[in-house]
């Protein structure tokens, strides 16, 4: 039979002020009490002696709590309901109180190796900022939310890096590097799915750690490297013929000089080499006539 989900309820209690007051005003009825049967009689009274055990275990449900701290009430082995307030209060002696922090608190994951969508392995670690959001969830549903948490993340994190690439196409699109905001956001709702049952919230997730595994880190540098030498050189050349085929037009749209077919194509070649070429070039002037 499966077990039913417990949620978070308000549990009832009264302000410990005004309880504080009724129980130093039955504290004062009970000594006066057995001081009157001690003068009358030289005995204490039953009733006294009964009645400063029952105060005795009324003060057990006297509690105060901090801020972003919760108190959680079990009677007899059933969850009674908590409270989420800050402040002095009185709640049931027969409840079983269990304090939770509801202050944001940080995990940092260890550094896992993943692979990508491409099957690149790579190295991957993140920041997980949480709190607790349902109590009773908390303390019911999982044994140990905080190591519950730390397992799921992991879970969450290879899920999200195996959907993307490390290095999306040129403008890094859809890739891990180059989207970080939106890796983020999936990460961040893709944790929040995985650790709904144990009440928590994911305020946020980010990744603190991305890179190639060590043994294809070398490979993968000379190939990104290959790619912006490419890159470089693509658009050295489109600005190179721009120029050529600028000076060629200007040189006869003004009539400076006649240039034929073999003309044009030599200073083509020449202004190319100038323009293309990585190092210094140096002019070689013809003596012929």
């Amino acid at each position: 039979m499966s077990s039913e989900t417990i949620l978070e309820k308000e549990a009832h209690y009264l302000s410990g002020w005004l309880a504080l007051f009724l129980w130093l005003l039955a504290l004062a009825g009970v000594i006066w009490l057995f001081l009157g049967s001690i003068v009358q009689r030289g005995e204490p009274p039953v009733a006294a002696i009964l009645g400063l055990v029952l105060l005795g275990f009324l003060s057990k449900g006297f509690v105060i709590l901090q801020p972003n701290i919760a108190g959680v009430l079990i009677f007899f082995g059933r969850y009674s309901g908590s409270i989420r307030e800050s402040g002095f209060f009185w709640f049931n002696p027969f409840c079983k109180r269990q304090n939770i922090s509801l202050r944001v608190v940080n995990l940092n994951t260890p550094t896992l190796k993943v692979n990508d969508m491409a099957g690149n392995p790579i190295e991957v670690a993140a920041v997980i900022a949480w709190r607790v959001n349902d109590t009773a969830k908390a303390s019911f549903e999982v044994e140990d939310y905080a190591s519950f948490l730390a397992i799921q993340g992991e879970s969450a994190i290879r899920a999200v890096i195996s959907t993307r690439v490390y290095d999306g196409d040129h403008d890094g699109r859809n890739s891990l590097r180059g989207d970080l905001i939106a890796v983020a956001r999936m990460l961040t709702e893709t944790i929040q799915l995985h650790v709904e049952l144990a009440g928590l919230e994911i305020i946020e997730a980010k990744i603190t750690h991305l890179a190639y595994a060590p043994e294809i880190a070398s490979a993968m540098l000379r190939r990104q490297q290959a790619a912006a030498v490419i890159a470089a050189r693509q658009l050295i050349v489109e600005g190179a013929v721009g120029m050529v085929k600028m000076a060629l037009d200007k040189l006869q749209a003004d009539g400076v000089v006649v240039l034929s077919d073999a003309d044009r194509i030599h200073l083509t070649s020449n202004l190319l080499t100038v323009l293309v070429s990585e190092s210094e070039t140096q002019p070689v002037l013809s003596l012929s006539r």
